[in-house]
């Protein structure tokens, strides 16, 4: 695996552009969809299981939804057991070098996110580009999919960002 893609979606099972973004990279070898909502439908983080999948990967991107400005609860959860775990474990380098990106998908205009509202994507995304940072790895500009329907997604773009 070189692409860890770390998926969490609250209303997954309504999901029509997540779940035909996921469905173009089936036949993808290089890249891994964990999804989190389907692998922990209670909740419960397995971070020794989380560290395992993490040390395979060249590149980890958190995958998801923006509703109310964050990120959904399942990724928030993620990382406070498994990030914690990471720099306060036996490996506080285990990421070190490695890259990492956010796709995120968003109901709004791209006008929504350009200051509009008191913050840009880029500062909105902040918080979770800072902590994977802390812990040594190599920022990907995010990958933003404003206004996003399932009938008019840019895929070519999307596989291309994972690619890169």
């Amino acid at each position: 695996m070189k692409t860890l893609i770390l998926f969490a979606h609250t209303f997954w099972e309504n999901s029509k552009v997540n779940k035909a973004l996921l469905e173009s990279l089936k036949d993808s070898n290089h890249i891994k969809i964990h999804n989190l909502t389907t692998t922990y439908p209670d909740g419960k983080i397995d971070a020794e299981a989380e560290k395992a999948l993490l040390k395979e990967a060249d590149t980890i991107i958190f995958q998801f939804p923006l509703f109310w400005f964050s990120t959904p609860s399942l990724l928030k959860e993620w990382q406070d057991r498994v990030m914690t775990g990471i720099l306060y474990g036996n490996e506080p380098k285990l990421l070190n070098g490695k890259k990492f990106g956010i796709i995120t998908t968003l109901g709004g205009a791209e006008s929504s996110y350009d200051g509009h509202h008191g913050a840009t994507i880029k500062e909105i995304l902040l918080p979770i580009y800072h902590s994977f940072k802390y812990l040594g790895l190599q920022e990907k500009e995010p990958f933003c999919i404003f206004s996003a329907n399932a009938a008019n997604l840019p895929l070519q773009e999307y596989k291309k960002y994972l690619d890169s």
